[in-house]
């Protein structure tokens, strides 16, 4: 009896007339859960209604006083006198639309799937007996943590605020920064289940038109469940899923968004996350911080450059040493080698050995820090990692050269703005121990080419991931490996944005200021 109920309706059916048949399949569709409120009202001219909401995503004061009072007026009250005489011949519903409801949005529905999806998204809904459409109120209220400072994403200088997990909370910190007519937001929903609400944002004039259809084809092509992370569209939409370089850019920083999107990127929106993804994503994107642009050129091009010369040490340090303690003596000082055989003497292991196990327990130690709630995750990385390189040195397991090299190569990782990027590199740093173990300093270069060829091969919704360095553009490499002060940057990324790429007209400005020397004699 309970299947034969529940097989009485379907999603595409469109509503009746009948109010208690209307209230009746909502109660079916939704399964009588509890959160969902129904109030009974007697309308101003003497008719029925119902009230539906979701309990939590509704504001109930907003709806007592916006929909509930209008609704409920005393019955003494001469209503019809009230009305303007322009409105007195429509239908009572279009009456209750223009005229006795006070909310500020009011859309109507005709289908269940149409009105169930409103309801479950927090709004009001108000069937009027013997009318065969919903009114959707907007009254929703959600539940919302402040806007804090993001703890991933730290800078010394720049703005403080970072998105939170409710979408228009996050439109609206985009929109505080870009007030341009121009700024798109487009809604979508994906997720069969979940119904997850998904934001594309771009500037109209400066994306390039095709990037905006590519993200819009491959958002409609995701046929999943549920997602609930902004994670889940990534890896739907990315190029080369079998890369383990990140071709998605993610931030959860405002000022970092703004800044993207007026260079011609595209940002994806996941309701019920801070990270905001951004398309198409480059290679030397991931190395570039906000706080870059908020600082002197000449300080920023410096940390810029010792950033790229950290992931040198990340993805080669233990490569590079392995080598040359294993296959190349010759081309270290004879003292330096002389106290490096010195060091080994006691420690049973090969460097290539000796290299994989302390990585690997520097890596767990990290993760195990992550983990840990934070008043003791970094007291017991910290700790952790000073007692077992200690006692793992006192007790000949692994050399102190060793052990410097490891070191240093985890603390170079950290100069990394971006986490993915930093995990893909940390990823990629076994694959080369291995082959400068086994073949020395040529596994170390074969590994080095074919991973050049790798990065060149990949594209980020059809922009090459190395641009500009290959195809090599010399207009837009300026603000890749050095940052250009902001009156030389005067042009957008060819390969982002639409012609004409003109940003800046400012004129660089003069060493010292235009005297008159007729004034200076006065």
């Amino acid at each position: 009896m309970q299947q034969a109920q529940q097989q009485s309706f379907s999603l595409n059916d469109l509503l009746v007339p009948q109010l208690d048949a209307n209230v009746h399949t909502i109660r079916l569709a939704t399964g009588g859960s509890c959160d969902i409120v129904y109030r009974d009202l007697m309308l101003v001219n003497g008719g029925r209604a119902v009230i539906v909401s979701t309990d939590g995503l509704t504001d109930p004061q907003q709806l007592q006083q916006f929909v509930v009072d209008s609704l409920t007026l005393d019955p003494t009250y001469d209503f019809m006198n009230q009305v303007p005489n322009t409105l007195k011949e429509l239908p009572f519903h279009e009456l209750l639309r223009q005229s006795i409801l006070k909310a500020g949005s009011i859309e109507e529905h005709s289908r269940l799937d149409e009105t169930l999806d409103a309801l479950l998204s927090g709004l009001a809904i108000l069937l009027v007996d013997g009318f065969d459409r919903a009114f959707a109120i907007d009254v929703k209220h959600y539940p919302d943590r402040a806007i804090t400072p993001s703890e991933a994403e730290t800078v010394v200088r720049g703005p403080r605020d970072s998105f939170t997990e409710n979408i228009r909370t996050n439109t609206a910190l985009v929109r505080r920064r870009i007030k341009h007519p121009d700024l798109r937001i487009e809604g979508h929903k994906v997720g069969r289940v979940t119904m997850t609400n998904i934001s594309i944002l771009y500037i109209k004039g400066i994306a390039r038109h095709s990037i905006v259809d590519e993200v819009r084809s491959r958002l409609k092509r995701i046929d999943i469940d549920a997602v609930l992370e902004s994670g889940y569209v990534e890896v739907m939409i990315q190029d080369n899923a079998r890369s383990t370089f990140p071709t998605v850019y993610h931030s959860e920083r405002p000022d970092v968004i703004a800044a993207e999107l007026l260079e011609g990127k595209i940002a994806i929106m996941v309701d019920g996350t801070p990270y905001v993804l951004i398309v198409p994503a480059l290679f030397v994107s991931f190395f570039h911080s906000s706080e870059d642009y908020y600082q002197r050129a000449d300080v920023a091009s410096f940390i810029r450059l010792l950033r790229f010369i950290g992931v040198f040490f990340t993805l080669l340090g233990p490569s590079f040493y392995i080598a040359l303690t294993t296959f190349h003596q010759e081309m270290l000082p004879t003292q330096l080698i002389v106290r490096l055989i010195s060091q080994r003497e006691g420690v049973p292991f090969p460097a290539f050995v000796e290299a994989m196990l302390m990585e690997i327990t520097f890596d767990i130690l990290r993760e195990a820090g992550v983990r840990m709630p934070k008043m003791f995750g970094p007291t017991v990385s910290f700790v952790g990692t000073l007692i077992i390189g200690q006692s793992a040195v006192e007790a000949g397991i692994v050399s102190p050269a060793m052990l410097i090299v490891v070191a240093f190569t985890a603390i170079s990782s950290l100069v990394i703005p971006e986490t993915s990027m930093s995990m893909s590199l940390r990823l990629l740093r076994y694959p080369l121990m291995i082959l400068s173990g086994t073949f020395g300093l040529y596994g170390m270069m074969a590994g080095i080419i074919l991973l050049t060829l790798h990065l060149c091969s990949l594209r980020s919704f059809g922009v090459p991931y190395m641009s500009p360095l290959a195809p090599f553009n010399g207009e837009d490499v300026g603000d890749t490996l050095i940052r250009l002060p902001h009156w030389a940057a005067n042009k957008r990324p060819h390969q982002l944005s639409v012609e004409p790429n003109t940003r800046n007209r400012t004129p660089r400005p003069h060493p010292e200021p235009q005297v008159n020397p007729n004034e200076e004699h006065k």
